[in-house]
C-alpha cells in the first residue's frame, strides 16, 4: 500500500479496501459498497451517518486504528453526538478526514436499510398503438429479372402490405438480414419504430415484443414490462435509486456534481448499472413464471401464451422513461448545475428519443428510449407522467394533483388551464431531519394510533403484520420512523390535544409518561416505542423538531396549492388526487387533518399510486401521447412559489394545524372541536 492510501474496514458487514487519504468515511463507504444512511447529501446536518472508530492494534487485518485517523473533531458533530458518545469514539462520517489506516463499527441505527418499494402498475384505458410494431412477411429470392437489393425488397414488401413507405434500417438490424432471410427461407419479422425505421429483423414468423417504462425517482425506480401485442404488464420490479448515497434530494444530487471532478459520471454510471439490473430481473421473472407450470407468477396475464419459454433482454424494443428533471438530466449526462440555480432553466424541455445503446442500456441495439418532456427546473417528465395518467387537462371539474415524493410537485386546472408547481417537502416525509426517521425499510413504524384518553400508542412497523398491540414487545424490531408514520403520530399527537395548534406540545396535566422532556436539551418530546420493543436499544421519540419539520413540509404544499388556487380565482378545489409511493401509504384523512392541502370532502380525497409510472406507461402503449406530451408542457404555466407575492406570510400561517386562519369545514366530526376551534 502506498503512502497515499489507507486502508478501511467496515464491521459488521467486513467490506474492506484501500482508499485514497483525505476523503471521508462516507466518501470511503460509496466506493466500498457500504450502506451508510446519508439523507443530507454529506452536508452534516442529519446526523444518520453515526460510526464508531474502534481503536488498537487488531493484528488480524493488519492494520492499527487510531481515532486521529479520521481527521480532526468537527465542531458540527456536537449537535448529534453526545459527550458520551464521542468518549467511544463516535464520529460522524460525514465530517471525517481519513488520515491512515481505520476499523469503522457501522451501528445498526445508522445503516440504511433495503427500502420496500410500492410502485406497484396501476389500472389505465388507453387504446393499443405502440411505437414499435411488427410486421411478417414473405420474399421471394432476389433474380436476375429484378435484382432488388434485400433491403429494397423488404421495403417493397412492407409499402405494398402495411403501406409503410421511406423507411431506413438501423445498422444492427441490416447487419442480420442476410441471416435472417437464409434461416427463414425468405420469411421474416420486420420490427419498425414510429414507421419510419427498422430496429429489427427476424427469421420466420416471431411473436414476441417486449417494452419497458421506467419511472425514475429521487428514491426509488420502478420498472414496468409490458406486451406489445396485449399491453399486459407481464411484471414490475423495482428497487433503490442508488444515487441516494449522494443525498437524498436533487439539490443534494447536483452539489455533489459540483464538488466532484467526476460526479456526474459516477451518478450516471450508477443509474445506467440500475437500470440495466432492472431489466436483467424484469426478463428474468417472466422466464422464470412461464418454467413454473406449478406456481405461476401472479403477475404473469394467462393469454400471454405467445411468449417463448425465455425471452432474453433482445426482446425489449421499446423503452420510456420518466423522471424529475434532475434525474432526466443525470440520465443523459447533461450539466445540471444550472437547475440549482434562479432560474433553474433545463437544457432541454422537449421529449428526447435516443438509442438505448448510446446510455449503455442493454436492450435491443437497435431500440430507442423516449424521456418525456421537462416542463421546468423541478418539474419534470414525472408531473408529465402524472398529467397523462390523470387526464386533469380533459377533465371538467376542479382538480388538485399532489404527487409527493422526495420533492412534491402539485398541477391544479381543469381542461381550461393548468398550472404547476414544486415545493420542497421530501426531507422530513422522507425520514430526513426526523430525529429517528427513516426509509420505509423493515422496522420502520409506518402507522401510529393514540388513544386520546389515556396517550398510549399502538403501531405497526413495516414487515411485521400484526400491529403492536397484538405482538409481544421484542417481537417488534422496531427501528425508526418511516414518512407515513411521522405523518401520522403528527396528526394522532394533535387530534389527542398533546399538541396544540401551533405545534407545541401542551403544558397541560400529562396523562402519560410517554410525553416527557430529553435529560440534555430539556425539550419536551413523545416516546411512541419504548426501547424493549427496539431494535436499536433506544427509545424512539417525535420530538419538538419533528413536529416543526412536518409542520414546514405540509405547509409547503399547502401554500403551494393556495397560490396556484389564487391565480385561477377559485377558493374550493373539487377533487384531490395524491399521487406516488408515499401518497398510496398514508391516511388521506389524517392528511387533511394536519392541512396538507385545502379543505375538500374526505371522500374526494383519493390515492391515485405510481401515476407517473401509469402515465409513463401510457406512452409506451400508445405513441400519440408522446405528442400529447410536447403539447402540454406548451400549455402548463409553471408557477415559481417563492416569486409570488405573499408567499412568506401564507407559508407562515400553513405551518399551524390544520391552518391559522383558513376553515376546514370538512373536519367536523373528525376532530374534537376544542381541539379545531383552538386558537392558538
Amino acid at each position: 500500500m502506498d503512502k497515499n492510501h489507507a486502508m478501511i474496514i467496515f464491521q459488521p458487514s467486513g467490506l474492506r479496501g484501500e482508499v485514497p487519504l483525505g476523503i471521508s468515511i462516507m466518501e470511503a463507504s460509496r466506493q466500498l459498497g457500504v450502506d451508510i444512511e446519508a439523507l443530507c447529501g454529506d452536508k452534516q446536518v442529519c446526523g444518520k451517518c453515526k460510526v464508531r472508530i474502534e481503536q488498537g492494534v487488531f493484528q488480524r487485518f493488519g492494520i492499527e486504528s487510531k481515532p486521529s485517523h479520521a481527521g480532526p473533531w468537527q465542531v458540527s458533530e456536537e449537535k448529534y453526538i453526545a459527550p458520551e458518545e464521542r468518549e467511544k469514539g463516535y464520529r460522524l462520517g460525514c465530517a471525517t478526514r481519513i488520515k491512515g489506516d481505520l476499523l469503522v463499527f457501522v451501528p445498526e441505527s445508522s445503516r440504511a436499510g433495503k427500502q420496500v418499494v410500492s410502485k406497484a402498475a396501476g389500472t389505465i384505458h388507453i387504446t393499443p398503438d405502440p411505437a414499435v410494431k411488427s410486421y411478417y412477411i414473405e420474399l421471394k429470392e432476389s433474380t436476375f429479372d429484378k435484382p432488388l437489393g434485400h433491403f429494397e425488397q423488404v421495403c417493397e414488401a412492407l409499402e405494398t402490405q402495411f403501406a409503410l413507405s421511406s423507411l431506413t434500417i438501423d445498422v444492427h438490424a441490416l447487419q442480420c438480414l442476410g441471416h435472417a432471410l437464409t434461416k427463414g427461407k425468405w420469411c421474416i419479422t420486420v420490427t419498425v419504430w414510429m414507421d419510419r425505421e427498422i430496429i429489427r429483423i427476424r427469421p420466420g414468423k416471431a411473436t414476441t415484443s417486449l417494452g419497458l417504462a421506467i419511472d425514475i425517482g429521487t428514491t426509488t425506480i420502478a420498472a414496468y414490462l409490458c406486451d406489445l401485442t396485449t399491453m399486459d404488464v407481464l411484471t414490475t420490479v423495482s428497487g433503490i435509486n442508488p444515487q441516494c448515497k449522494y443525498g437524498e434530494d436533487v439539490l443534494s444530487r447536483i452539489s455533489y456534481h459540483m464538488a466532484h471532478a467526476h460526479g456526474l459520471d459516477r451518478m450516471h454510471d450508477d443509474i445506467i448499472n440500475t437500470v440495466n439490473g432492472l431489466i436483467r430481473d424484469a426478463v428474468n421473472a417472466v422466464c422464470q413464471a412461464k418454467e413454473s407450470a406449478d406456481s405461476p407468477s401472479e403477475q404473469l396475464p394467462l393469454d400471454s401464451t405467445a411468449l417463448p419459454q425465455s425471452p432474453g433482454v433482445e426482446d425489449i424494443e421499446d423503452i420510456t422513461i420518466c423522471g424529475n428533471t434532475t434525474m432526466h438530466h443525470i440520465l443523459l449526462k447533461l450539466n445540471p448545475e444550472n437547475l440549482g440555480a434562479i432560474p433553474f432553466a433545463p437544457t432541454i424541455n422537449h421529449s428526447v428519443d435516443i438509442k438505448a445503446r448510446d446510455l449503455g442500456i442493454k436492450i435491443n441495439p437497435g431500440a430507442s428510449i423516449f424521456l418525456l418532456p421537462n416542463v421546468a427546473g423541478f418539474v419534470g417528465g414525472d408531473t408529465m407522467g402524472v398529467l397523462l395518467a390523470r387526464q386533469l387537462h380533459t377533465s371538467h371539474e376542479i382538480e388538485l394533483i399532489v404527487d409527493i415524493g422526495t420533492n412534491g410537485e402539485l398541477i391544479l386546472g381543469n381542461k381550461d388551464t393548468l398550472l404547476c408547481s414544486s415545493c420542497a417537502t421530501g426531507p422530513a416525509l422522507e425520514g430526513a431531519q426526523i430525529e429517528f426517521g427513516m426509509r420505509a425499510a423493515p422496522g420502520a413504524i409506518e402507522r401510529v394510533s393514540i388513544d386520546p384518553d389515556t396517550w398510549e400508542v399502538d403501531y405497526k412497523v413495516v414487515g411485521q403484520k400484526p400491529w403492536k398491540s397484538y405482538s409481544k414487545p421484542q417481537e417488534m424490531h422496531t427501528k425508526g420512523i418511516c414518512g407515513s408514520g411521522i405523518l401520522d403520530a403528527v396528526a394522532r399527537l394533535y387530534m389527542a390535544g398533546i399538541i396544540r395548534k401551533g405545534g407545541a406540545f401542551t403544558k397541560k396535566e400529562q396523562k402519560s409518561p410517554r410525553l416527557r422532556k430529553h435529560p440534555e436539551t430539556g425539550m419536551p418530546e413523545f416516546v411512541l416505542a419504548w426501547a424493549n420493543e427496539t431494535s436499536i436499544g433506544k427509545d424512539i421519540v417525535i420530538t419538538q423538531k419533528d413536529v416543526r419539520q412536518v409542520q414546514l413540509a405540509k405547509a409547503a404544499i399547502y401554500t403551494g396549492s393556495k397560490i396556484m388556487m389564487r391565480k385561477m380565482n377559485i377558493d374550493r378545489v373539487d377533487k384531490v388526487k395524491i399521487a406516488g409511493a408515499f401518497g398510496s401509504h398514508i391516511d388521506c384523512s389524517l392528511a387533511l387533518v394536519l392541512g396538507m392541502f385545502p379543505d375538500c370532502k374526505i371522500d374526494e380525497i383519493e390515492p391515485v399510486g405510481n401515476a407517473a409510472g401509469d402515465g409513463c406507461r401510457m406512452t409506451l402503449l400508445n405513441r400519440s401521447l408522446r405528442q400529447e406530451a410536447d403539447m402540454l408542457v406548451k400549455k402548463m404555466q409553471y408557477v415559481e412559489l417563492t416569486l409570488e407575492e405573499g408567499f412568506p406570510h401564507h407559508l407562515m400561517e400553513a405551518t399551524q394545524i390544520p391552518h391559522m386562519v383558513d376553515a376546514f369545514p370538512h373536519l367536523h366530526g373528525v376532530v374534537n372541536p376544542d381541539i379545531l376551534n383552538q386558537k392558538k
